[in-house]
């Protein structure tokens, strides 16, 4: 067994971190189908959604480690993007210094997960801004298939949704044990609400619903659990404009 695999995941060929640690996984093959680095996991192969990644977003890769192995053959699993890493000092890439596998292996010695910074929405709740962002006839029927499911997590859920800050981007690491848990909660939920709506109108953005919600899922799951986590920050290898984001928010709360 491993002790620690962290998927990368990806849409295209980027420079990625010179670790054994990081696996580059390409998602949405069958939808692009472009990559031919065999050194590449490939979502598409054995057990796999990857015809849902224009919707499902980076967890077709989630769902392709779980029953394919990866968590079964690895003491410790993380999830990453090809652009967003947790930042630490060992490790450099495209100038950036990321975490490396031996600071990540050390905080899993004193916390259960490694989790992003909370983003703080301050003028909103988490229901408020996916409101004001998306479609909340599809948040609002997730809180009905959990409360059909798993009727014990409807206080976290709340709990979430009244708040004004989660982690985002589905990024963690943590025991394989403890994501396969959360694997076994969170897919059947969302294969639930992929029955009950309709997206076949939705723009491409609106379409990676199943990313949004799962991103909310991720933080309803965690409070219920109550794991002991440590906030690491995000580096973003090509940047990320603060300003326009924070401008994207207002402008969705009062012009929406």
């Amino acid at each position: 067994m491993q002790k620690l695999t962290v998927l990368v995941i990806t849409h295209k060929d980027y420079e990625f971190p010179n670790s054994a640690c990081y696996r580059p996984i390409f998602v949405g093959r069958k939808r692009a189908n472009a990559l031919k680095n065999e050194d590449f996991y490939q979502d598409n192969s054995g057990i796999n959604i990857a015809e849902k990644n224009s919707s499902f977003c980076e967890i077709t890769g989630l769902y392709w480690a779980w029953q394919n192995g990866i968590f079964k053959n690895n003491q410790y699993v993380g999830l990453v993007h090809y652009r967003r890493y947790f930042a630490g000092k060992k490790l450099c890439l495209k100038k950036q210094h990321i975490a490396s596998e031996r600071e990540l292996l050390s905080l899993l010695e004193k916390y259960e997960a490694i989790l992003p910074k909370k983003r703080n929405y301050f003028i909103e709740s988490i229901y408020s801004h996916y409101q004001h962002a998306h479609y909340v006839k599809d948040l609002n029927c997730t809180r009905e298939i959990i409360s059909e499911l798993h009727p014990e997590y409807m206080t976290s859920f709340d709990t979430i949704m009244q708040g004004r800050k989660i982690h985002i981007y589905n990024m963690f690491v943590m025991s394989s044990d403890k994501a396969s848990e959360y694997c076994k909660w969170l897919f059947p939920i969302l294969f639930e609400l992929e029955k009950r709506i309709d997206i076949t109108q939705y723009d491409s953005y609106q379409k990676r619903v199943f990313g949004f919600i799962a991103e909310r899922l991720f933080n309803v799951w965690l409070v219920h659990h109550q794991l002991k986590f440590c906030e690491i920050p995000v580096v973003n290898l090509e940047g990320e404009n603060l300003l326009k984001k924070a401008i994207n928010l207002l402008k969705r709360k009062f012009l929406r």
